[in-house]
């Protein structure tokens, strides 16, 4: 099924670090479905660019790691039929280097920030529903030197899988993307990272990083974005519960 295919006039969706990367990629797509969408995240200038590509998308600042921000947004956004919990962020150090604070960020936005929006989301919903978060391959597998953002990843799948059996007696499916290596903002941290440690330049690093994917390339924000609307249309009602790997076939 094509994008173009996708209807879902009368939507109403949520995603939390909607302002770029795979955040504002699944803001234009849902809205170009036809969907009314609400893009959450810390920074309103950084919203306001995402939300420029249509009047259909409105930006609220919140930050997901505090209950009473996550309370806060969907009480101003009013009832949503999809949820995405998107918003993350990744750190770098060696396992003996990882400092307690550093550890309690990746696991305050990386799972307590999933936790918050997932269950704000579910508790709003009446009738029929998707929630949906972006964990990552680090959900699926172990990478070196991200240790923290990996044990917070595992968690994303890990609530998915529980929270899909509780809702699947209703009309309310629970499922986790899992992108590879992304060729976003964040990855461009990720080789920064590699260029300042190993000496590689800009082009070499990327390359490293794409050779984790079978296809010898970064995943497109977009294909992550295909993959939430196809979880909302006709014939995914039976996709619950899922990690899916969007990687190529690394995992």
């Amino acid at each position: 099924m094509r994008l173009s295919d996708q209807n879902l006039s009368g939507k109403n969706v949520l995603i939390t670090g909607g302002g770029s990367g795979v955040g504002a990629a699944l803001a234009v797509a849902f809205v170009n479905a036809g969907a009314t969408v609400v893009i959450a995240g810390r920074r309103l200038e950084v919203l306001e660019k995402t939300a420029v590509y249509s009047s259909a998308i409105t930006p609220i600042v919140a930050d997901v790691t505090n209950e009473s921000s996550v309370a806060d947004l969907f009480k101003t956004a009013g009832q949503q039929d999809v949820v995405v919990a998107n918003a993350g962020a990744a750190e770098t150090a060696p396992f003996g280097k990882v400092s307690l604070d550093s550890w309690d960020r990746m696991i305050a936005v990386n799972l307590t920030g999933v936790f918050l929006t997932l269950q704000a989301g579910l508790n709003q919903m009446n009738g029929w529903g998707r929630l949906i978060s972006v964990a990552s391959t680090a959900g699926l597998k172990g990478y070196p030197y991200v240790s923290a953002y990996t044990a917070a990843k595992h968690g994303v799948v890990g609530l998915t899988k529980s929270l899909a059996l509780e809702v699947a007696n209703k009309e309310i499916t629970a499922n986790a993307l899992c992108p590879g290596f992304l060729d976003t903002e964040m990855t461009e941290k990720s080789v920064e990272n590699i260029v300042e440690k190993t000496g590689m330049t800009s082009e070499q690093a990327k390359l490293k990083l794409a050779e984790h994917n079978p296809q010898q390339r970064l995943i497109r924000p977009e294909e992550v974005a295909a993959t939430a609307l196809w979880l909302c249309g006709a014939g995914s009602e039976s996709i619950n519960g899922q990690a899916i790997s969007i990687s190529g076939g690394e995992v």
